[in-house]
């Protein structure tokens, strides 16, 4: 009676386990928005084989152990794929590697590995037809992805052309955000009052799954391609052959790579890259380990779910353990209020961590943290330390619950909460926090670019009463600058002379210096670019921004409502008294295009609309957002929208990419 009662036990655990696996599964492939650390899933995952092999009569064919990914989303074309694209077994320590060579040794393969990084991205499977980019898919359950090829086809690293490749190839690899753009963006959706990103595999997921292509080519993704799945022409011998093979015709391959001959050789690779791996530009979770030979993977064959010639070698996670001292407020330029946790210093991941964020109210809520709890602290995507969990056992019944504040911390205006949002804002744009971080990104690097002035000046400027707005920087004069502490005449003239040629920047730069919300680097060049100059942009009704492509009903209303505030108008009529520069980069006025007017509608294949729009203004004509009886051309792509059936009723030539090219002679360099 006690064995039967055992065997239901592990019958219901198994089942457990498998209900956990299915719902991270569709949270993480199918959400992008994993409900647990990629540790924790491949310790369920482990332990579900585990039982199932001890218990092989609990075995079942859709078990998570035996299927690859997620299923495919139906917000796309499905993909269908020539070869399926298997996931990869793991191993955590030297023992799962040291059994793994033991298997390939006796199945009588030959001792040569490839090791490669392990990139913490979205697997992409592109085919390429006579050299020219035809579809990239996801990978979906393996059998069948989602057809993303208009968004891939803006990733700059993906190319669009391929030089001396077969006639037919699908090769496979890996996009993935690089920790600098996942940093931005996860700055950017804080100060707009989104949910964050968990890490950069997730942004990047969630970023190729965009209905608009504007939105992916925002997001600044990049590609390795790392294995050939389908060619019309003989494979290589070896996994590096096909790696030099790969970079021949143009396609990106990751340098970081090794060839071993055992397991000594293996282990020294991977204590190497698991302390490099912190400074590389992206987020690597691991080794992979290939047997070089191809023929002889071949003839080792794979599983349903992975093949037997290779394994990927998961680095442990890196956390450390500390104690949350306070949680302090910091208020941001658009007036979020973001909660960071105050923490006894330890060291991560090569360096000292006293702070890390706490993003908003519901993830202190969801994860149960308060002043006083030990917590375990990682770093998202080797880049932002974020607290990873509570150590529960740990409590004494002294932490203290923490509560949002209801008012700004700085200046006492209410803070509030609108629908739908995870952050909480302060109201008033008076605010001290506020003016001094609009200031800061104001003078911004890629905004206006005054490297002079830095945080600590700043604050002193506004503690001597000197800025309130970035217009009043423009009044500054040489005798108040030497007459603040520690500012000498030179130092105070370098600085003049940098916000004398700020006023010379673009449209764009200054459009996107003005911290108007949801409006980026890209979306202030797409408004500079359709508009013109500051005046036609004013005027613009929430009707005229959605009209172009590249423009939400979200950015449209935001920035209709910036130009309709009697603040903001008279903050631009400063500026622009001031001699700043109102005007959209020169155009060109000659070439073969010269007067003409373009409109663009739908996917170009090879070439995206940024491409297309930067020919049309290199050859002297112009871009409009929608037909007119002015629009000369109507460029189209692949599923184009209504602008089709006005260019017709309005008689308005249509001409295809070749024809567009034809237009352009000899300023054609697609």
């Amino acid at each position: 009676m006690k064995h039967k009662q055992n065997e239901e036990q592990i019958q219901a655990t198994i089942e457990e386990l498998r209900r956990q696996l299915q719902a991270y599964n569709r949270a993480y492939y199918e959400l992008d928005q994993p409900l647990v650390e990629d540790y924790q899933y491949d310790q369920a995952l482990r332990q579900l084989k585990e039982l199932e092999d001890a218990y092989p009569q609990y075995k079942r064919e859709d078990s998570p152990t035996e299927k690859v990914g997620g299923r495919a989303s139906e917000q796309f074309a499905p993909a269908v794929h020539p070869q399926p694209l298997l996931s990869l077994e793991n191993a955590f320590n030297q023992q799962d590697l040291a059994a793994f060579l033991h298997r390939l040794q006796k199945a009588g393969a030959p001792q040569t590995f490839v090791l490669e990084q392990k990139m913490d991205g979205l697997s992409l499977a592109v085919t390429y037809i006579d050299g020219k980019l035809s579809t990239a898919a996801t990978r979906g359950d393996g059998y069948v992805g989602e057809n993303v090829t208009a968004n891939a086809s803006t990733i700059k690293t993906l190319p669009h052309r391929l030089t001396n490749a077969p006639h037919r190839l699908t090769v496979r690899g890996e996009a993935y955000m690089p920790k600098a753009a996942f940093a931005a963006l996860n700055q950017e959706r804080e100060e707009n009052g989104e949910t964050l990103f968990a890490n950069p595999r997730n942004a990047a997921a969630g970023s190729l799954r965009q209905i608009n292509p504007a939105v992916t080519a925002e997001r600044q993704l990049e590609v390795f391609l790392y294995d050939i799945v389908d060619m019309d022409a003989p494979l290589p011998a070896d996994q590096e052959t096909l790696l030099n093979d790969l970079s021949s015709w143009g396609l990106p391959v990751n340098p970081q790579r090794k060839i071993c001959h055992n397991l000594s050789e293996i282990m020294s690779y991977i204590d190497e890259m698991s302390e490099k791996r912190h400074s590389l530009a992206y987020d690597t979770d691991g080794i992979v380990i290939k047997l070089a030979d191809l023929p002889a993977r071949k003839a080792i064959g794979s599983t349903a779910k992975y093949p037997r010639w290779a394994i990927a070698y998961k680095f442990p996670p890196e956390q450390a353990m500390t104690q949350v001292q306070d949680i302090v407020i910091g208020v941001g330029r658009t007036g979020v209020l973001t909660p960071t946790a105050v923490l006894t210093p330890t060291k991560l991941a090569g360096s000292v961590i006293s702070r890390a964020t706490l993003h908003n109210e519901d993830l202190i809520a969801a994860k149960d943290i308060r002043i006083g709890d030990w917590v375990w602290i990682h770093k998202a995507g080797d880049v932002i330390p974020e607290v990873a969990q509570v150590i529960l056992e740990k409590r004494t019944g002294g932490e203290q619950t923490f509560v949002m504040p209801q008012v700004c911390p700085e200046c006492g205006s209410p803070a509030i909460r609108e629908p739908g949002e995870a952050a909480r804002r302060c109201q008033n744009i008076a605010c001290p926090a506020r003016i001094r971080e609009n200031l800061l990104h104001f003078v911004g690097k890629k905004a206006m670019d005054i490297d002079g002035l830095g945080p600590a000046l700043i604050q002193l400027l506004s503690r001597e009463g000197l800025i309130r707005q970035p217009a009043d920087l423009y009044d500054l004069t040489r005798e108040q600058l030497t007459a603040l502490p520690g500012l000498g005449e030179k130092s105070a003239d370098r600085l003049l002379q940098q916000l004398t040629a700020s006023k010379t920047l673009p449209l764009n730069r200054l459009l996107f210096a003005l911290g108007i919300r949801h409006v980026g680097e890209k979306v202030a060049a797409t408004l500079a670019s359709a508009f013109g100059d500051m005046e036609n942009l004013s005027r613009a009704t929430v009707e005229d921004l959605c009209a172009i492509g590249e423009i939400g009903e979200k950015i449209a209303q935001s920035v209709a409502g910036f130009f309709a505030d009697p603040y903001n108008r008279q903050h631009l009529a400063r500026l622009q008294a001031q001699g700043l520069n109102f005007q959209a980069a020169a155009v060109v006025t000659t070439g073969s295009l010269a007067g003409k007017t373009f409109v663009l509608s739908g996917a170009l294949p090879g070439m995206s609309r940024e491409e297309a729009t930067a020919l049309i203004l290199g050859a002297g004509g112009k871009t409009a957002s929608s037909v007119s009886k002015k629009t000369d051309y109507l460029l189209l792509g692949d599923k184009p929208g209504s602008k089709l059936a006005k260019a017709k009723e309005l008689g308005v030539e249509i001409v295809d990419k070749e024809q567009f090219l034809a237009l352009l002679g000899g300023n054609a360099h697609a």
